[in-house]
Formats: C-alpha cells, sequence, structure tokens
C-alpha cells in the first residue's frame, strides 16, 4: 500500500541508473553504508543476545522473543530461559507445556511451542548445535524466512537480508522516500534489500545488525529523530520534504475484551498450577461462557492446552 500522493522521484530498479539522481544505485548504497554502520559502533545497545557469550541458540531464543514485543518485556524472561536452558537439547528434554509456562506474559505463546519444536528439531538432527546454513535454519520447524537470515546473519556472521518492521522502516524512508513501508512485506522490498547488502559477508552482517537498531532508536515509526540521524542528509523522504503518509490510517490492535485476552488468562491460570485445572476454575476467568469456550477450544486446537479426562486441563506433555 503506497501512497496516493507522492513528491518524491520514482524509486529506480536496484542496479538501474535514475534519470533524476546522480550516479547509479550501487553508489547510493555504497554511500549508505559506512555512517549506518559507524553510527551502530558508537550506538548499539548493550543486548545479551548481541553478546559473544550468547551464541547461536541466544540469537535464536531472542528472534522468537523479540516478534511483536518490545525489548524491556523480553528481557527477563531471555535470561530465565538461557539459565533454564543454556542448550537446545536442554528445552527439547521438557514437555512443550514447560516452555508455555516460562512463556510468561510475552504473548503470542504459540512461540514458545514453535521454539521448542526448533530445539527438539536441533538436537535430533544437528547434534544439539544450532545449524550454520540458512537452507537448514530454514527447515526447523517454526523458523521462517525472516528468523533464518537472522539467525545466520547475526550468530555466524552470514550476508543475507534481514527485514524485520525497523528495517522497513529505514529502506521505505531513506531510499524509497516514503514515510511507510507497506503493511506487508513485499518482493520489491526484498529486492531492494537484497540489493543494499554490502558484498563483504562481515560488513553485510553488521549492516543488518545496524539498520535494524537504526529504526528501533532513531527512525522510529511515530517521532524520527531526523537530526540525529547518521543518513539524514541522504534520506529520500527527507530530500522530498517528508511528505505524509496519506493512505488510510493503519488498524491498531485491541486487547481489551478480544478472544486473546480470554486466552491469555486461560493460560495464566494454567501456567501457574502444578496440577491439571479443573473446568470449574476455568470457569471464573471470563462471564462470557461462549467466549471463553471460545478461547479454551482455541488453545485446545493450536496445542497449548490439552483436555484430559474428567474435564480438567493442563498444559501439554507431548
Amino acid at each position: 500500500m503506497t501512497a496516493t500522493t507522492e513528491t518524491a522521484p520514482p524509486e529506480p530498479e536496484p542496479g538501474a541508473e535514475s534519470a533524476e539522481t546522480p550516479g547509479s544505485f550501487e553508489q547510493t548504497a555504497r554511500a549508505l553504508h559506512s555512517p549506518v554502520v559507524d553510527w551502530f559502533d558508537a550506538n548499539a545497545r548493550d543486548l545479551p543476545w548481541r553478546r559473544p557469550e550468547a551464541g547461536a541458540w541466544g540469537v535464536m531464543v531472542s528472534e522468537f522473543m523479540l516478534q511483536q514485543t518490545p525489548v524491556n518485556r523480553v528481557l527477563p524472561v531471555y535470561e530465565q530461559w538461557l539459565s533454564r536452558w543454556p542448550r537446545p537439547a536442554d528445552l527439547a528434554a521438557e514437555p512443550p507445556g514447560e516452555a508455555v509456562r516460562a512463556w510468561g506474559r510475552l504473548g503470542y505463546p504459540r512461540r514458545a511451542l514453535r521454539l521448542h519444536g526448533a530445539a527438539a528439531a536441533i538436537a535430533e538432527r544437528h547434534g544439539g548445535d544450532v545449524p550454520h546454513e540458512h537452507a537448514q535454519l530454514l527447515a526447523l520447524p517454526g523458523v521462517g524466512e525472516y528468523t533464518a537470515a537472522a539467525v545466520a546473519s547475526f550468530a555466524y556472521g552470514q550476508r543475507h537480508a534481514v527485514l524485520d518492521t525497523n528495517v522497513r522502516r529505514v529502506f521505505a524512508r531513506s531510499v524509497s522516500g516514503r514515510q511507510y513501508p507497506p503493511n506487508a512485506t513485499t518482493a520489491a522490498e526484498r529486492k531492494l534489500a537484497r540489493a543494499l547488502l554490502p558484498e563483504d559477508e562481515t560488513t553485510a552482517a553488521r549492516w543488518a545488525a545496524a539498520t535494524m537498531e537504526l529504526g528501533a532508536l532513531v527512525c522510529t515509526a511515530r517521532a524520527p529523530s531526523c537530526s540525529r540521524c547518521p543518513i539524514t542528509h541522504l534520506c529520500a523522504w527527507q530530500l522530498a520534504g517528508a511528505p505524509e503518509h496519506v493512505d488510510p490510517p493503519r488498524r491498531t490492535q485491541t486487547y481489551a475484551g478480544t478472544d486473546r485476552q480470554v486466552r491469555g488468562k486461560l493460560l495464566a491460570v494454567l501456567r501457574e498450577a502444578v496440577t491439571p485445572v479443573p473446568q470449574a476454575t476455568l470457569d471464573r476467568v471470563w462471564n462470557d461462557s461462549v467466549q471463553r469456550a471460545r478461547a479454551l477450544d482455541g488453545l485446545v486446537a493450536d496445542g497449548l492446552v490439552e483436555p484430559m479426562p474428567g474435564g480438567v486441563y493442563r498444559l501439554p506433555l507431548t
């Protein structure tokens, strides 16, 4: 979804000459690399998954947890998780319900089951070590294109386009001249991200982390700090006068009163229980019996909850 009025010149195809802009796309890309990477070297946050001791497993855990969840909520859960399960085989040896229990209130708890599934596959197929190869990472259950690229890049220093929301926003503004990227990642964005990668593998890995950090700290969605941006003088959006995004406003997700809230309340009871929970206990969680039943059925269908004989429920053991 693009703006219906555009004051910036059309975006050139990666690698093609632009009549409006002197030089090639490759020259434009190279001009962005050094200031962004240098900025990252001076301003990167000291996060535990960026430390050498985190290893590939620490990077993978962080990537699962950080999906749609801010860093400050992830940090305490991440540290507890790695303390309990420092290697994939440690997690794989536990029932999947323990992963759901330890996930706490991070939200989207199916991520916990997917991470458990990935850990089991790593223990079974790769001798307990997170694989190096992008294709092997992508073959793990619960690992998509983004996570495979992120682990390969951040853990193993490989050259991959890592496109999260922050990176997409940086590229939309600095290269495409748009305030916001499309709602969903497009083939054109992937092509642009690959074209922008530095040729050197080590630099490419730093670039991936740097653009993500720039989007998280400076090129933010609501209040970008353009005066602190190392590439504001090159930013196509700024050079075009920072045109407002005029597409229909994006829908914001609500939480209160939704099935997601009910599911969270039901899971909270089950996480805290050491024995299976009777239906009557779960019934006290939410007054609307129809919505409560729908939410519980959804948890069972997603594999997050197991029904047992006698009308009791527990977190999954298998």
